[in-house]
């Protein structure tokens, strides 16, 4: 064998010597990214999820607000990166607890009994005006003492919710909470977690966290302009004083 044969070999092996592990550095870097992503999430491979969505009330028996639906895909994306498998059921159509699979809920309690269940038990803090008569608070959310209006079209929030049973655990199967004040703002929480998982899950591990967002000029930028206005958690974990009761104007009997 001459010189020059020689070297070729000796330059295709260690070639392919670099290429295997290149390969294999970037499947290592790969699977951890994943495992880091299905722990953030609860959905190990071939786990079991649900997405739990509200019904439009003003629609027919099962129409969805296409904000809404928008927002089940960006979840269905996630559960699917994921190697896992979603479930789809109704609002309140979900009568089970939670804790053994991963959920993923979307909607406000005015229209998601689910929803409504979630925020009493874990989010005793954040309180959601439900009244159906129009007015500037419809709609309002009241975080500890602070209180935030919609404006709609120009600023609306949304709460994101990671929450956990029980202390953190590789087993713990978290539930999501995803509570805006219009179905465009569902759509921006959900969006939201996709974009910044890899932020989330390096800042809160397998924590609970509630974190309060802000939709910017939704009429104009639909729902990708997102600010994080602050992290909550602690302030949605303390209960609120029961509110005051009304005073009427009774008037004594002649």
């Amino acid at each position: 064998m001459t010189d020059d044969v020689r070297n070729i070999v000796l330059g295709l092996v260690a070639a392919g010597i670099s290429a295997t592990c290149g390969w294999l550095c970037r499947t290592y870097l790969w699977k951890r990214k994943l495992r880091r992503k299905q722990a953030f999430f609860g959905l190990p491979d071939n786990a079991e999820s649900l997405l739990v969505v509200n019904r439009d009330a003003g629609g027919p028996e099962l129409a969805v607000k296409r904000h809404d639906v928008f927002a089940l895909l960006e979840l269905s994306a996630i559960v699917k990166d994921c190697g896992a498998h979603a479930q789809l059921v109704a609002h309140d159509t979900a009568q089970q607890g939670f804790g053994e699979r991963t959920e993923f809920c979307v909607g406000g309690p005015a229209s998601n009994r689910r929803m409504a269940a979630h925020m009493v038990s874990m989010l005793p803090g954040i309180r959601v005006n439900t009244d159906p008569e129009p007015g500037p608070d419809r709609g309002a959310f009241q975080i500890g003492s602070e209180h935030y209006r919609v404006e709609p079209g120009r600023t609306e929030y949304v709460v994101l919710a990671r929450l956990t049973a029980g202390p953190a655990t590789p087993d713990a199967r978290p539930v999501f909470l995803f509570c805006g004040q219009l179905p465009i703002t569902n759509q921006a929480a959900t969006r939201y977690l996709a974009r910044h998982q890899e932020r989330l899950a390096r800042k809160y591990g397998q924590n609970s966290f509630v974190l309060l967002l802000k939709v910017v000029n939704s009429q104009a930028y639909g729902p990708d302009v997102v600010e994080l206005v602050a992290d909550v958690t602690r302030a949605a974990q303390t209960p609120l004083p029961a509110p005051a009761p009304a005073r009427g104007g009774a008037h004594r009997a002649k």
